[in-house]
Parts: structure tokens; sequence; C-alpha cells
């Protein structure tokens, strides 16, 4: 299992509270920041994570860790009835409603506060249920994922984007030195948290991919569960059925 890893090392508040506080700082240059740091890659990440529930038709979907909704905006093409997006930053969800907003799609993606580890929502309530890069941020990861199995339809599908660790040279020691050095160092030209960029190597380091990560998906009782590699095993997308 995963080491807590926390963006500000205190011990008096949450990792929960700790995530939160982060985000609500970075929100302003999160979109910025986050395309020039992964090179615009994670846009093609996401229309893959999407495509694979394509043939569920899913018509209401969940999106956890919504962020500023680009994962429920990209949702739409399966041409849902609704999707929900849940988030416990207040600072993303303000963003994200501007985007949706302007879409013209506040009548079918509809962004609330929420707890992703305690999810507001009744038993088997979504057809299908998106993550992109928020497990790792997770306090108690089982807890949350046993939640994402519970409020997810019998017959349902999650997909989870996650970044991974990878295990080949010359991408593995290009890699780590990219996160450990130049994201770090650009974050903290860009953003007012100098946390924020250290923490996100730091949790992904920690964040049992693969395999490990699988097991997590199994014992919270999913199954068809895979785990497909992006761009060289940098990123990994989960897929598993309730």
């Amino acid at each position: 299992m995963s080491q807590t890893v926390t963006p500000y090392k205190d011990q008096s508040t949450s990792k929960k509270e700790q995530v939160a506080t982060m985000f609500n700082n970075i929100a302003p240059k999160y979109d910025f920041l986050n395309q020039l740091l992964s090179l615009g890659i994670h846009k093609g990440w996401r229309k893959k994570a999407i495509r694979l529930l394509k043939a569920d038709q899913p018509r209401h979907i969940l999106d956890i860790a919504t962020g500023t909704a680009d994962f429920a905006i990209e949702a739409m093409k399966l041409n849902p009835d609704k999707v929900t997006g849940v988030d416990i930053s207040e600072g993303m969800l303000k963003l994200g409603q501007e985007k949706v907003n302007k879409l013209g799609l506040q009548n079918k993606i509809k962004l609330t506060i929420g707890d992703s580890e305690n999810l507001p929502f009744e038993n088997n309530s979504f057809d299908a249920i998106t993550v992109g890069f928020g497990v790792r941020n997770f306090e108690n990861l089982e807890k949350g994922i046993a939640d994402i199995y519970r409020v997810l339809k019998p017959g349902g599908s999650v997909a989870i984007l996650e970044f991974s660790k990878p295990q080949y040279f010359p991408v593995k020691q290009v890699y780590y030195l990219y996160f450990r050095y130049i994201t770090p160092f650009i974050g903290k030209l860009f953003s007012k948290d100098n946390s924020a960029y250290t923490y996100l190597p730091e949790s992904v380091n920690a964040f049992p991919s693969g395999s490990e990560f699988l097991k997590v998906l199994e014992k919270a009782g999913f199954k068809e569960n895979k785990a497909i590699p992006l761009t060289f095993g940098i990123a990994s997308i989960y897929v598993a059925k309730k």
C-alpha cells in the first residue's frame, strides 16, 4: 500500500485538507501549467480514456476529482444524458463552471463540491465513472476506491487515468529528472504555491501503480481489471467493471 505523502508536511491538518488548500492555491494557473508541463499530451490521454467507455453507452457519468472539468467536458463525446463532476476544491470548481458555462453545457454537466472518499450519492447511481489524476490524492486509497464501487451501477465501468512510473531505460531516467527537478522549478516560477509541484512527483512515486493498483481494484470488488500504459509508461489508464 502507498505511503502517505502530503503537500505541506503539516501534521496538524489531514492530507485531504492539505490537498484542498493546494488546489485552491494553484487553481488560477492549473490549466496553464498542465499544458506546459505535459506538452499537451494529457489531452490525448483523456480522449483515449473516454473512448474506452464508448461501448457501454453510459447515460449518467460521474467524474471524480473533476478539477476544472476537462474530463467531464470530454465525456460529453459519449453523448450522455448527464455528467456529474465532484471535487473538494472550490477554486478548481469555480474555473470548471466557467468552462461549462462558456460551452453552454450547464444543463448537461453539474459540478458539485464533495469528498471523493465519501461520495454524496446513493448506491448504484452511475453508469460509468472517470477519475483523472485524482486517486493518488486520496487520503485513504482503499476507502476511495470502495466508494467508487458503491456508487457505480452493476455492469458499469470505471476509467482511471493516473501518472505511473516508467520502468525502462532511458525513459525512466529522463522521467525521473524531469519530474524531480524541472517540474518543481517550473511550478514555482508560475504558481504561488511552492509546495504543489514538489508534492506532484512525491505523490506519483508513492502511488502503487501498475499491478499493485490493480490489486486495490480487485480487493474493492472490481472485475476485468486492466492497466493500459501510455507514452512509455509515463501514465496509465486503469479500466474495470462492477
